[in-house]
């Protein structure tokens, strides 16, 4: 019997697909399902590291698809109050179930218990973006209307959109036991005050994740028939555990159980794809170089090669040159928004 491994291409080996690589030259890309073009309306959502792919499509030409750009207001003040950070002034989308439930609400298939969060300051916020509006509100109404004119924004861009970008970021969430509405951050972090009677903590396994993702993707593809959808992983570590357990171990349950459900639900549907980021930024043969001091932030480095393997694969006409000016004018770390650091920040 003849070995059934002679005669594979290059990238099936590690000698010759990995270590036999200079390492800025890896590309993990085999088959990519799909090309975006220019015009192609091209949304984001996710976890902090999506934004640095919006960032991207966005500084090389292609159509990012923005529904709510806060189009009245200086470009300082767009930037303060999160306006084009994603497609819409959602905020950090860090669970499937987050994802899910924003699809419900804006398609009025749910309706949270939560309306609104006091701060410290007596301000009011939204509890599902909590810090999308820096100056919060002045009364829960405020609050109230906000979210329906957000939520008009949402439906449109999952109505609108031609190619749908999801960066899966966490498994661990706090949720509301009276309707099981997931937040973004506990409740008490930055507004809101934690009820252990109302409050609970979630680790989510893989049932649940990939259950969540199905039904998104099940009711996306229905109001949306011509969407196509690209799954990524955050190479972003945890920054805090809930999990009576070392950060680390709790970081790689996450990512692995991210990473497999990414890849079920790629083989069940052909119009999903599963970019490799967090591949690229992790893997053993980078030797750590992509990441900031802390091990946690990714550098400009790891952006810059991320984007050269989706400029080249996922954009139709993507060339060496246009990979070549994402490197250049990769976005500093520093550009990110994330609700995570205010745990940090308040302990």
């Amino acid at each position: 019997m003849s070995n059934p491994y002679k005669g594979l291409p290059d990238h099936q080996f590690w000698r010759r697909g990995v270590s036999g690589v200079e390492h800025h030259r890896l590309d993990p890309i085999v088959e990519p399902r799909f090309r975006i073009a220019k015009d192609d309306r091209v949304a984001t959502a996710g976890s902090c590291f999506a934004q640095h792919i919006s960032n991207r499509l966005s500084k090389t030409g292609f159509n990012y698809f923005v529904t709510e750009d806060g189009a009245d207001l200086t470009p300082d003040e767009r930037k303060r109050r999160n306006f084009g950070v994603f497609s819409a002034r959602f905020g950090n989308l860090y669970t499937t179930a987050q994802l899910r439930q924003l699809f419900q609400e804006a398609f009025d298939q749910r309706t949270p218990d939560d309306a609104a969060f006091e701060r410290p300051d007596g301000r009011f916020i939204d509890p599902f973006r909590p810090q999308i509006e820096p100056d919060g509100h002045a009364t829960i109404e405020d609050v109230v209307q906000a979210r329906r004119a957000h939520l008009d924004a949402v439906r449109r861009m999952f109505l609108d959109c031609d190619v749908f970008i999801f960066t899966l970021g966490l498994t661990e969430a706090w949720r509301s036991m009276t309707d099981q509405s997931v937040y973004p951050i506990a409740p008490g972090v930055v507004g809101g005050a934690f009820d252990p009677a109302r409050h609970a903590f979630v680790n989510f396994d893989l049932a649940a994740v990939e259950a969540d993702l199905e039904a998104f993707l099940a009711h996306l593809k229905q109001v949306n028939p011509g969407v196509r959808v690209l799954l990524t992983v955050s190479p972003v570590p945890l920054i805090a555990t809930y999990e009576n357990r070392h950060v680390l171990v709790s970081t790689t349950y996450s990512k692995s159980v991210l990473r497999v459900a990414a890849e079920q639900v790629m083989r069940h549907y052909g119009w999903v794809d599963y970019f490799p980021s967090y591949e690229i930024i992790t893997g053993s043969y980078a030797g750590g170089l992509y990441y900031e001091d802390d091990f946690r932030e990714v550098n400009t480095l790891g952006v810059a090669h991320a984007m050269r393997c989706f400029l080249r694969n996922y954009t139709e006409g993507g060339t060496r040159q246009d990979a070549d000016a994402a490197h250049i004018a990769a976005a500093r770390t520093t550009d990110i928004v994330c609700d995570e650091e205010a745990i940090a920040a308040t302990i």
